[in-house]
């Protein structure tokens, strides 16, 4: 039994190939450039001839994409994108207009010279996946589920800030039900608001199985629960510092106890280990964060979880845990492994979460991650 996790973030795609007939370290892996990344490096290229730019397909992971294609309407290289694809700027978009950018409907894309270069715009590649396990004769045609971890926002009403959106929504979901797996669903089941989370659905129509798709923070925090020595923990502190954004996770053994989440250019080491001590003695406040530009906090206990008590205080995960480097470090980090590797600590959370949701796969998945976590039961068990 096969099941393929895809986790997508700003630099990179990390890829894992769950296969229940070998051990889960020795799973094929791949880490290679994000999306977001491959537009953005096209686009500048692109942008040295000048050429006429047609954007179509569906919203996907701004930032670096989002960044090549403003500089080439500044530019004055004329740039059309689809409604779906002009998105991945902005949700409002007459925002994107703005920009230099014209909005033009599928029928009018067809219709644009031959000359034009066109781009098309998702997240999740299936097609060019498969076809890279196809040239090592690893085929993709046999496969239980496909899971895909992208970071989405949510569509924001007109108005309404979006850091408050998204923590409005993390809030209905932990109070609906608190388990890190609450952050994935079925393709059938994804709220109407997160938008760049249907998009992944929408780009592949036609895949051979269920696929679910869930947030990549929730994702790499699951993940890094399946480390042996952070499993053992029944109450913990994990943190994930991403390119973008940093969150962490205060687990208990009644789950999800706080959570925090800021944007990794606006914080230090010294305003990190303030907010991590703050959500571990129940002191943190959502203005806090929401506040100093960040996205807010969330707590649901007021009991103390006390630093100092073990070898390490938190769990660090993420593109940018050399954060946690620095020689003024006053908490104690512990750079979580699972299975041996921290890059795809995103699709083992993955992993997990498919496990829970979709039963035909549960005891199989739950077998091998047991296998190597150190624990009789799964992390979110707890």
């Amino acid at each position: 039994m096969k099941v393929l996790t895809v986790d997508i973030g700003t630099g990179t795609q990390d890829i894992f190939l769950y296969d229940s007939n070998l051990d889960i370290e020795n799973g094929f892996k791949l880490v290679l450039p994000s999306p977001t990344m491959m537009i953005h490096r096209r686009v500048k290229r692109l942008i040295q001839s000048r050429t006429p730019l047609l954007f179509t397909g569906h919203q996907m992971g701004g930032g670096p994409s989002s960044w090549a294609i403003e500089e080439a309407a500044r530019a004055g290289i004329p740039v059309f994108m689809t409604p779906d694809a002009a998105a991945t700027i902005n949700d409002e978009l007459e925002k994107v207009e703005r920009l230099g950018v014209k909005i033009v409907s599928e029928d009018e894309a067809n219709g644009l010279l031959s000359t034009i270069h066109r781009l098309e715009l998702k997240d999740f590649d299936f097609e060019l996946i498969s076809k890279t396990f196809a040239d090592y004769g690893v085929a993709l045609d046999d496969l239980a589920a496909v899971a895909v971890a992208v970071f989405d926002h949510g569509n924001a009403p007109a108005g309404v800030s979006d850091r408050q959106f998204r923590f409005d929504y993390l809030d209905e979901r932990i109070r609906a039900r608190n388990s890190l797996a609450t952050f994935a669903y079925l393709s059938t089941d994804i709220p109407k608001m997160m938008t760049r989370l249907q998009a992944v659905a929408d780009s592949a129509p036609n895949l051979p199985c269920p696929l679910v798709v869930m947030d990549t923070a929730p994702a790499a925090i699951l993940g890094a629960d399946f480390d042996p020595v952070v499993a053992k923990r029944r109450q913990k502190v994990i943190c994930n510092v991403g390119n973008f954004h940093t969150l962490a996770f205060r687990l208990g053994e009644k789950g999800i106890e706080g959570v925090f989440e800021h944007h990794t250019g606006e914080i230090d080491l010294p305003k990190l280990e303030s907010l991590l001590q703050r959500l571990a003695d129940g002191s943190l406040r959502h203005e806090d964060v929401f506040d100093d530009m960040g996205h807010g906090a969330l707590m649901y206990t007021d009991e103390v979880f006390e630093f100092g008590q073990d070898d390490f205080d938190v769990v660090v995960t993420g593109p940018r845990r050399s954060l946690f480097h620095h020689s003024s470090l006053i908490l104690h980090p512990y750079f979580s492994a699972p299975f041996g590797d921290m890059m795809i600590a995103g699709c083992f959370g993955l992993l997990g979460a498919v496990g829970e949701i979709l039963p035909d796969v549960t005891e199989s998945v739950f077998g091998s991650l047991r296998s190597g976590s150190g624990r009789g039961v799964a992390p979110w068990d707890g």
